[in-house]
């Protein structure tokens, strides 16, 4: 199978990302069958306790994607995706049972759906993480545009299906469907011989460091710090059409639950429909033109669901929101996975998914309470005024560019220079590097030497900087602070990237002619001599 470089499904000619593709498909298929099953059996509740279904699934993302993203890191994710899905198997096995059993109350079925939740979250970060294994870097966009499509090829099939059945046979059966789903997955994945790779500096550090690293570097990359503050001005606002749709289906256009799984379907039908058109309309408007027109068409749909009472406008007007959903979710996690590098890439995309995921999460229910005490006409409203004020914002808070972001690994320190061989755990350590710069070109290196500052804040160091001697200005001091030896050899090996190598040298050009960076290493020593303490211990 050979595609064009440059077409939109590329990727799908990677054997392992295509079989995988495939079983996600019929997976996420079952995950919307699944979900109009859940919503429908509620929908006679209040508001609210529908809404809580979209926050039952999506709460354990906020509460364990970090973890799950230091597991990812940590541990072959081939294994850690396997163990997620025999873990919703055997979750999606006991609702299954349940609601046959007409056992399922509306309290059964909220936890069994966290528990579902929980699982998502754990193969989340992993599922995210293998993709630069799957394909191409220059395909991620493609891959990430792809499994959009994949979603709302689901989302287009699965809620008609699951709607007819539950109208059919009842909730049971769609339930069953998306426990057999898991079983695709696992399957490829058993047969998938995924490459070693090399163990990661700093395994031996424990669970809450790990996660402090992976905040660490998120805090100190602004490109991936303004991927999530799109993200969370978006999700707001878009989270209301997921949260109300159904109450809309059931209320306003007073529809059963196969008319819901239809209106579902047309926004499936428009993402997938809009993939062919995605490219064109990258190249015209751009990432950033793209989010805010995602976000204005996703406005507009909510404007006319709050106003309509055809279920034919409806549908029509839920064909672009599909466009507009695809458009903004491939070009956000396009961008967040072209800026991470792998050994944090897992932890980064968690945090990712704990802003976006979370941002559903904690607004679903908060939609239902507005849909209560408002009804559902103004809440539609107040979710398209969000919508629009974060398109108006991507003026004031663009995306940042990508051109010169590498985040391949470069190992371009040299082994350091020490009389003795410290332990692991020894720290922590004050790395001190002196410069010598010419007067004429003070003001440019301390500006240059910023970019380098949070390339070490994002690799490892706790604190950072910059210092010009006194009685010897030409002479520059940078200080910062490491955790402990082991933290500081994983700089040295896997946590740099080319584009941290850029800004060292776009900084060293501007040393003195014939002077080079003089490196030290310097140990605590504040509960005795290091020397003499690692000497006696080896």
């Amino acid at each position: 199978m050979r595609l064009a470089d440059n077409s939109a499904w590329a990727p799908l000619a990677a054997r392992v990302f295509r079989a995988l593709w495939i079983a996600q498909l019929v997976s996420n298929t079952g995950t919307w069958m699944q979900t109009v099953g859940a919503q429908w059996l509620l929908v006679g509740h209040s508001a609210a306790l529908v809404t809580l279904v979209q926050t039952a699934s999506s709460l354990p993302v906020v509460l364990l994607a970090l973890p799950s993203g230091v597991l990812a890191d940590r541990y072959d994710r081939r294994s850690v995706l396997l163990a997620a899905q025999f873990a919703m198997l055997a979750v999606s096995t006991v609702l299954t049972v349940l609601a046959f059993q007409d056992a399922l109350t509306p309290n059964l079925l909220l936890g069994l759906t966290f528990l579902l939740g929980c699982g998502t979250a754990l193969m989340g970060p992993a599922w995210q993480a293998v993709q630069p294994e799957l394909v191409e870097r220059e395909q991620l966009g493609q891959a990430a545009a792809l499994g959009a499509v994949n979603m709302n090829l689901a989302r287009a099939v699965g809620p008609a299906l699951g709607g007819a059945v539950v109208a059919a046979v009842g909730a049971g059966w769609v339930f069953a469907f998306n426990t057999l789903s898991y079983l695709g997955i696992a399957a490829v994945l058993m047969l998938w011989r995924r490459p070693a790779t090399p163990r990661p500096q700093g395994r031996e550090e424990g669970l809450l460091a790990a996660v402090q690293a992976g905040r660490r570097y998120v805090w100190h990359a602004p490109g991936v710090r303004r991927v999530l503050l799109r993200t969370a001005l978006f999700v707001p606002g878009g989270a209301a059409l997921w949260s109300l749709l159904p109450l809309v289906a059931n209320r306003s256009l007073e529809l059963g639950s196969g008319g819901y799984g239809l209106l579902l379907g047309m926004v499936g039908i428009g993402a997938v429909g809009g993939a062919f058109a995605l490219p064109a309309i990258r190249r015209t408007l751009g990432a950033n033109g793209t989010l805010a027109a995602g976000a204005a068409v996703f406005a507009m749909t909510l404007v006319v669901l709050a106003t309509a009472r055809l279920p034919w406008l409806a549908a029509a007007a839920l064909l672009p929101a599909g466009l507009a959903w695809i458009g903004v979710l491939s070009t956000l996690n396009a961008a967040v996975q072209q800026r991470l590098p792998g050994w944090v890439r897992a932890r980064g995309l968690a945090v990712y998914l704990v802003v976006f995921q979370g941002g559903q999460a904690l607004t679903a229910p908060l939609w239902g309470a507005l849909a209560d005490a408002l009804g559902l006409t103004a809440s539609l409203l107040i979710g398209s005024g969000l919508l629009v004020a974060g398109a108006l914002s991507v003026r004031r808070w663009p995306l940042h560019g990508t051109d010169g972001v590498d985040p391949g690994p470069s190992d371009h320190w040299p082994a350091p220079p020490l009389v003795f061989e410290p332990g692991p755990a020894d720290g922590p350590v004050l790395v001190s590097v002196t410069y010598r710069v010419a007067p004429e070109d003070w003001a440019c290196f301390a500006d240059r030497m910023k970019h380098v500052a949070r390339s070490r804040r994002r690799t490892g160091a706790l604190t950072w900087g910059l210092y010009q001697d006194g009685g010897d200005p030409d002479r520059f001091i940078e200080n910062y602070l490491v955790a402990s030896w082991s933290e500081h050899l994983a700089q040295h090996h896997g946590r740099l990237t080319a584009t941290d190598r850029r800004f060292e040298l776009e900084a060293r050009r501007l040393l003195a002619t014939g002077t080079a960076p003089e490196v030290t290493h310097a140990f605590d020593a504040s509960a005795g001599p290091v020397v003499a303490v690692a000497r006696k211990r080896t």
